[in-house]
């Protein structure tokens, strides 16, 4: 009889080995009172997974009495009134990193990719990041120097979206940060060869832990193949959620020369106009 049921258990093994597609979430067979095949495959169907229905995630924002206005603009300037944003999340302690920005690039016909960063710098010039040059995205940078930049701050339902040129910053600029960094952040920069593959984590490890070794008691060298970008805007939109989804879109440009303002246009400062978008 044991006998006869390891048979029956292997055939029906291959028969379903033939069909696995089409078998029940779990299958149970018996021959007798005997159980001789079990299988729990926990797993949920393609059908759900393919149709989850989002539709009712949704959040409440600022009421109407909350709109930002116009007249709230602490200053025609829009890097100053970027830094009184920044000022205001970087303050909020529902912020986790009131730095973190998404970094959008794109190859030379077009293909876009974003990613997080941080914010390692702001003036009346730009804004500055550090990378590795050879990352996917200092690759897209060398032939397409234009990117975008997205800062969002859920706490206080606000988003700012920068736009503009990039271009590498000077080399000492980009040496003295290195050198500022954490000794292990230096290292770490040196070990990834960014955006290339490696065969496992022990890789990474046992580099990082070769040049732990080496610089214990040195300076480390700046790779050539790491420093900084400056993203000079052309365009600083600032966005406000509302409950009622009409969002608040103050959004400043650059005058061209020669340029005539638009309708709805105001005059700014610094060489900026700026007007409200619908939402």
């Amino acid at each position: 009889m044991t006998s006869m049921r390891r048979i029956l258990s292997a055939t029906l093994l291959r028969h379903f080995s033939l069909f696995g597609r089409n078998l029940p979430s779990r299958v149970s067979l018996t021959v007798g009172s005997q159980s001789v095949f079990s299988l729990d495959f926990c797993r949920k169907s393609t059908t759900d997974s393919n149709n989850m229905d989002l539709s009712n995630m949704r959040k409440k924002y600022k009421g109407d009495e909350e709109c930002f206005e116009e007249s709230q603009l602490v200053s025609l300037d829009p890097i100053k009134q970027f830094g009184n944003w920044f000022d205001e999340a970087t303050k909020c302690p529902e912020v986790g990193e009131a730095n973190a920005m998404c970094i959008a690039t794109a190859t030379k016909d077009g293909q876009p990719s974003a990613r997080m960063v941080l914010l390692k710098g702001y003036s009346n010039e730009g804004f500055r990041f550090f990378t590795n040059y050879e990352s996917r995205k200092g690759s897209e940078l060398e032939s397409n120097p234009f990117a975008c930049l997205v800062f969002y701050w859920e706490p206080l339902n606000r988003q700012i979206r920068i736009e503009g040129s990039v271009e590498r910053i000077p080399f000492q600029s980009s040496c003295d940060y290195f050198h500022s960094r954490p000794k292990s952040s230096q290292i770490g920069a040196v070990v990834s060869r960014q955006s290339t593959p490696v065969p496992n984590r022990d890789y990474l490890r046992q580099k990082n832990a070769e040049l732990e070794e080496k610089y214990k008691d040195s300076e480390v060298p700046m790779p050539d193949y790491w420093g900084g970008y400056l993203v000079k805007p052309s365009l600083i939109e600032f966005w406000q959620g509302q409950t009622n989804r009409l969002h608040d879109r103050l959004v400043f440009t650059r005058m061209k020369d020669g340029e005539k303002l638009g309708d709805f246009q105001h005059e700014a400062e610094e060489g900026w106009v700026y007007q409200r978008l619908s939402p």
